[in-house]
């Protein structure tokens, strides 16, 4: 297959993504951000911090040379922490030809601007093509081939559909899906959700409890994403209650193993600290807060989430909160806008 893709980041998923592709032949050069990790991973053949033991196939090359990474590349990967998508994209948009496909696999929303990715990158390079890949997917899992169904959206089907048969592999499909805002804020979203099913583990509350909160969770993603432009069936696919069952009962899930961490009484710090990699949720509960006070959403599981992360709430009582909430109906929208005399 004669085609290149340049990942931008050397991480977990950067990484796994570079495995995949490399097994079907295609060249793969991947960015790091130092000399001394581009030499180790290149001299080893392995990324020993993120996935330990894996070999590296010989078509993929580590370069701390940004530029190097994208020239001549037909895909562009942003395999960067969504805090560092803007600074990297800054880097490279005047290296950038126009049509160039980014595709972009971090799963969070801009603090400050409360921006999602495509909006970063429509910003920074506007003439740029863009997709986002998302579902559930771990890293430790997809490197080893073990089966994965995951989803990409575009705005364009033709580079939707391009990017379905780049990484489609026996042991990876893909779907498609036009829903770009949907598959972007339920990647998102469902980390902060992860957090809280980790802090119901942490304070050692049953299976009763995670399946309220996740289920209670997909429906205050959906009511956010609906008021913001998505679809609320993209909320039923891969990208949002797919994504949110494994990050929510997974120990490979970085959210819910901080959240453990959390609900056994660490700080949030030291819980970042503990698990060692980047903890997206964190960040994207202040965004998620943050756009539901924007939007008029009620959301209150991601309130509480919100509470105990920056604003020091007792675990113990966000959870008494929740439960003594105003009763209400399970699917109100529908009983209060469909079959009103009921």
């Amino acid at each position: 297959m004669d085609k290149k893709i340049g990942i931008l980041g050397g991480g977990s998923w950067g990484t796994a993504l570079a495995i995949l592709l490399a097994k079907k032949g295609i060249d793969v050069d991947i960015w790091v951000r130092n000399k001394e990790k581009e030499a180790n991973m290149n001299k080893i053949r392995e990324n020993v911090k993120y996935l330990p033991g894996i070999v590296l196939p010989n078509n993929i090359n580590i370069t701390s040379d940004i530029q190097k990474s994208i020239h001549n590349k037909d895909i562009i990967l942003l395999a960067v922490p969504t805090h560092g998508v803007r600074n990297t994209l800054e880097m490279i948009k005047n290296d950038l030809k126009e049509g160039q496909i980014i595709v972009n696999v971090a799963k969070g929303i801009e603090v400050g601007s409360l921006e999602r990715i495509s909006e970063i990158v429509e910003e920074l390079v506007p003439t740029s093509k863009y997709a986002i890949l998302s579902g559930p997917s771990h890293a430790e899992e997809v490197a080893k081939d073990i089966p994965t169904a995951v989803v990409v959206a575009s705005k364009t089907k033709e580079v939707a559909e391009y990017i379905q048969e780049f990484f489609m592999t026996p042991k990876f499909r893909v779907y498609t899906n036009p829903d770009v805002i949907g598959v972007e804020l339920g990647g998102a979203l469902k980390n902060v959700i992860a957090l809280g099913a980790g802090i119901s583990d942490g304070l050692k509350y049953g299976d009763n409890t995670k399946a309220a909160l996740m289920n209670r969770g997909i429906i205050e993603i959906a009511r956010l994403g609906e008021k913001m432009g998505a679809n609320k069936m993209t909320f039923a696919g891969l990208s949002g209650i797919g994504d949110l069952i494994v990050t929510c009962t997974s120990m490979h899930s970085r959210n819910r193993r901080a959240g453990i961490k959390i609900g056994e009484g660490l700080s949030m710090d030291e819980a970042i600290t503990s698990v060692g990699m980047v903890v997206e949720g964190i960040k994207t509960s202040k965004s998620a807060y943050n756009l539901s006070k924007k939007y008029g959403v009620d959301m209150p599981i991601v309130d509480e989430i919100y509470g105990v992360l920056y604003e020091n709430k007792d675990v113990k009582n966000s959870v008494i909160n929740l439960m003594l909430r105003d009763k209400t109906h399970e699917i109100a929208d529908i009983v209060e806008n469909e079959i009103s005399s009921w």
